[in-house]
């Protein structure tokens, strides 16, 4: 299980289910909302089990990512923060306020070696094309700037 905790206040929040279409209600911690997928966005390919629980405090969205049956574990070892873990396996988090298809939103990405990506993503296309404008503001110093986490990975 992949625990991490960001540090911005929540009150009320939804999420975009993964290859579903709707949104979860969040309720504050300790519950939690959860939900699984088992097809990898955007191609739709089959994929291990995911499911992600969510809740909020005055000062962090609490996110725990699980990889069922997970055997594979793929990073590139040489990858630091914000660096294109996309690339390899890793967990992934786009937050944005309300539930209509943003052009600004908070990716925050997390692999099994512990590196994440974390940035604010301007997208006015609400696609990732080639010739579409796109920006981002990286966080570069996620840990100093109060993220948290605790990765605990199964058989450990």
């Amino acid at each position: 299980m992949l625990k991490y905790y960001l540090p911005f206040a929540v009150y009320t929040a939804t999420v975009l289910a993964a290859g579903q279409n709707g949104t979860l209600k969040v309720p504050p911690c300790p519950d939690t909302a959860s939900i699984s997928f088992t097809t990898a966005v955007p191609n739709g390919d089959p994929c291990p089990k995911t499911q992600v629980n969510i809740c909020y405090t005055d000062k962090s969205l609490e996110l725990a990512f699980t990889a069922f049956n997970e055997t594979n574990f793929y990073y590139n070892p040489s990858h630091q923060t914000n660096s294109n873990i996309w690339a390899y396996e890793a967990m992934e988090a786009f937050i944005s306020k309300g539930s209509d298809d943003p052009q600004t939103y908070f990716e925050y990405e997390a692999s099994p070696n512990n590196q994440t990506f974390n940035a604010f993503i301007y997208n006015p296309s609400r696609e990732a094309l080639p010739g579409q404008p796109m920006d981002h503001a990286f966080i570069s110093s996620p840990f100093s700037d109060g993220f948290k986490d605790l990765k605990v990975l199964c058989g450990e």
